[in-house]
């Protein structure tokens, strides 16, 4: 090979080198994806800029699901979410990102931004779940403000059902639920979000899906990622979140392992018990997939700067 050969090849395959970790760039530019439960429409747009922006995954379902956690109309996240049968209301709320690190808080009252929060118990604690007082006097530390979570509007509902208090999970079936939120970001890491005021009227101390992680929520940035909705205590029988995750590292489509999921609970329940459940998943590749026990169930999907709500399909 004479001089003359050799210095082209080698100037050539450096400039195919950058050429192509540019092409990389730019596909997962493209592929920059945010997808959340039920009709959360400014939520998920929040998030989805956030990520065109070039915000991390994790920031941008942290911010995104607090538009909810703010929304005093959304009685089942955040200001304005029902109370437990004594008029409380609680919180539950965790976060997970593509490194495998989370963070949960529980039963936590008078706190409005509780994903937040357990970024904040994630990120500045050495534990991964803090619980009712504690987790409360830990966000007093890092500066979160106290506010009264039960809204006139919330109140009266709370005093229409104490005339009767017949106690059953009041399940929205076509309505919110907990909003769970995925997001890709352009470096192709997925994190995830997830919170909840749990069931209208529940039993005092009850918790539910929503801040365990591997149930209402799981991540694997290898693989993908997953959250769940609906009645928390049969998404936790089976660790839905990370049986969804699961199926997917064995090569099942996102939507395929929402459907299997969903199936191995519809399975064990007769159809005249009627509850709601959900799973929402995403890849590594960018490909989403929902299904549900019964219909009605929705999610939103940020993609190529386009906020669409997409119906999902149902066992039912």
């Amino acid at each position: 090979m004479n001089r003359r050969i050799f210095v082209f090849d080698i100037f050539g395959l450096g400039v195919f080198s950058i050429f192509k970790n540019k092409i990389k760039f730019i596909k997962n530019t493209e592929m920059a994806r945010s997808v959340s439960t039920w009709k959360t429409s400014d939520a998920n747009l929040k998030a989805g800029q956030l990520l065109d922006k070039g915000s991390n995954s994790l920031d941008a379902a942290v911010e995104g699901v607090a538009i909810e956690e703010l929304n005093p109309k959304n009685t089942t996240v955040g200001l304005g979410g029902a109370p437990d049968r004594t008029g409380i209301v609680t919180l539950d709320a965790c976060v997970m990102n593509h490194l495998g690190d989370c963070g949960s808080v529980v039963a936590v009252e008078n706190i409005v931004h509780v994903a937040r929060l357990a970024k904040d118990v994630m990120e500045k604690t050495p534990h991964v779940m803090l619980a009712g007082e504690g987790a409360e006097e830990f966000a007093y530390t890092q500066g979160y403000k106290s506010r009264d979570l039960l809204t006139k509007e919330s109140k009266k509902e709370w005093k229409d059902w104490l005339k009767n208090q017949e106690y059953k999970p009041i399940i929205n079936i076509e309505n919110h639920d907990t909003i769970g939120m995925l997001c890709l970001d352009k470096y192709n890491n997925i994190s995830g979000a997830c919170t909840s005021s749990g069931l209208a009227y529940k039993m005092r101390g009850r918790v539910g899906d929503s801040p365990i992680i591997g149930s209402g929520l799981f991540i694997d940035n290898k693989v993908g990622g997953a959250v769940a909705t609906g009645l928390g205590e049969e998404i936790v029988k089976t660790v839905g979140s990370h049986l969804v995750v699961e199926l997917m590292r064995q090569g099942k489509s996102p939507q395929e392992a929402c459907e299997i999921a969903v199936k191995r609970i519809a399975d064990n329940n007769k159809q005249d018990n009627r509850f709601q459940v959900a799973y929402l998943a995403i890849n590594k590749s960018g490909e989403v997939g929902s299904y549900s026990i019964e219909p009605g169930f929705s999610y939103m999907d940020y993609f190529n700067r386009e906020n669409k709500e997409i119906i999902s399909a149902s066992a039912y």
